[in-house]
This record gives structure tokens, sequence and C-alpha cells, in this order.
């Protein structure tokens, strides 16, 4: 099947701020109820993969670069680029494409997006559905370092050779404040090793790593970074303290080894939202082939129940 052949439309969308938003309509037009695709990072960007899930003969699926990623201008700009601004322009494009009514799907970040959206912007949803769930909080040094030491070992003492001496008691807290606020060569180094971390915890079989540093381009894990390191600009607790208040359906995929978005948290909000369902995984916190399967069973489902 060649996907690019059902895109209805590709735009490029002012949202104000000084952004402009790559927008992709893509699937059958008719379809009820539109899904809307949060890619993951912060700072990623739709792929063709992100394809994969869909549908296109049943579903009708809006993709977008988030601010400051992929297509989307200006690029790696972190000015004007928060969760609550990210939200807002999913509203913006629904009603530039005159859409009513939309699923969420976010994965990974795109799950912490799709749930503060759920939080605070309820009017529009149908549903949501969701994976690799973060909480947004920022817990990276903990994440990242007790579970490189404890089943990554090998990956942990590549972090620490590139740590100065004086630095290896705390690498994490390191990379991140140099990431976002050494000169630029630090900013690249230090970038390429949390997204080298990351990548390797991300990956069960070790193979999602960044490209050779020469071509490495930081922009976007810095976007990540600066989200992360302002635990995603929202208050501590928000998610947790505020799903309850979630009257829409929520479906969850959660893997049960994943080292990045520890399965607890989305465990643990399954519990509190009125309308959840969550389905285990045996998974890292890579969308393999049974998380992907999942998710095309679910929206299968909804656009039966919807259309």
């Amino acid at each position: 099947m060649n996907r690019d052949e059902f895109t209805n439309q590709e735009l490029m969308l002012d949202v104000g701020d000084g952004h402009k938003l790559f927008v992709v309509d893509w699937g059958n037009k008719s379809a009820k109820t539109p899904i809307f695709y949060l890619h993951g990072g912060p700072g990623g960007c739709v792929k063709d993969e992100s394809k994969l899930m869909f549908n296109p003969e049943t579903q009708r699926v809006i993709f977008f670069d988030q601010r400051g990623c992929g297509k989307s201008t200006p690029y790696g700009s972190r000015k004007n680029n928060t969760t609550e601004d990210l939200a807002s322009d999913i509203t913006k494009i629904a009603k530039r494409l005159k859409i009513s009514s939309f699923y969420l799907e976010g994965y990974s970040w795109g799950s912490t997006l799709a749930l503060y959206y759920a939080i605070t912007r309820p009017e529009m949803l149908a549903s949501i559905v969701i994976g690799g769930v973060y909480s947004g909080i920022n817990d990276a040094k903990s994440i990242f370092q007790v579970n490189a030491k404890k089943f990554y070992p090998d990956l942990w003492d590549k972090v620490l050779a590139d740590t100065p001496t004086k630095s290896r008691h705390d690498p994490i807290s390191y990379h991140l404040e140099k990431a976002l606020n050494g000169t630029k060569r630090e900013q690249k180094k230090s970038t390429y090793v949390i997204n080298y971390l990351e990548g390797g915890l991300c990956d069960s079989d070790d193979r999602k790593t960044p490209k050779d540093f020469d071509e490495y381009d930081p922009a976007g894990m810095q976007i990540e970074i600066c989200y992360m390191v302002n635990s995603c600009f929202i208050p501590e607790n928000f998610i947790l303290n505020n799903v309850h208040k979630i009257s829409v359906p929520v479906y969850i995929v959660q893997g049960r080894y994943d080292m990045v978005c520890p399965p607890d948290f989305a465990y643990e909000i399954s519990k509190i939202i009125p309308n959840c369902r969550l389905y285990w995984a045996i998974s890292n916190h890579k969308p393999e082939h049974e998380i992907t399967q999942i998710f095309r069973a679910i929206f299968d489902l909804l656009a039966q129940d919807g259309d």
C-alpha cells in the first residue's frame, strides 16, 4: 500500500507567536471522527512509520509537527513553546480544518500532551488513546540514572566516560545543564550523550542510537531537554491530580518493561480515570509490534463504533 496517496492536503498553519505548523490531513475524509496524532519528544516529528497503525481506508488522521519540530518553523525554536501552547495549537488546527470532534492519539510525550488536553479542553474530544505514558514530572535523573545503572551498566559506563571526572557523581544533571547552557560544542556533546542514553533505554535490542556525532542535529533533543528540566511547563503532579476529571473514554497501551516511562504511572492513572481500559504489552518503551497491533485494534473498533 502506498500510504502517501491517501494525503488529502498539506498546509503550513500560522498559530501565532511566530510559529507555523506543518499539518497533513490524511486518510478517509468521510470518516465521522478524525484522529489527531501527537508525536513524541517533545522535539520529535511525524515520520512515515507514524502512519502504520492507521487504516487510511476507514480512518482520517491529522498529523502535524509540533512547534520547533520537523517541517514546522522556526525549526528548533524553544520560544513560546510550552505544553499549553501545543494544546492550544490542537484546537487551532481543528478549527482550521472545520473538525468539531476528534480522537487524540499519543505515545510517550504524546500521551502527556493528550492527557493535558483532555483535562483542560474536553469540549471537542471523543476519546484518547495513549501509550508509553509519561507523567510530565522532571524525573530524568532518577529514571535515567537508576535504570541505566541497574539494567544497562555498559551504557552507563559510556555516559560516565563522556562526563568530566568532577561531575561523575551526577552526570545527568551535568549533561542536562550543558545541553541547554554550555558552549555550542558542549551543547551538542551533552545533547548527544542524553540522546544516546535515552535511545539505549528505549530499545530492547540496543539499536536505537543517534547518528554519527559529526552528522548529529541536537535541535530536537534540546527541545525535549528544555521540557524535561521544566517539568513540561505544568504544575507538579498536574496530570495525576486532575485525571479524575476526564470524562471521555481513555485507552492505555503500556509496555511492562518500559525503562523510560515506567508502567507504575500508567497503572495508577488507569485506576483514577472514570472510563479507562489498560492493555499490557510485553515491551520496552519502543512501540514494537504488539503495541502497534493493539493500537490498530482500538482504532478499528472506534471507527466501527463512531462511523
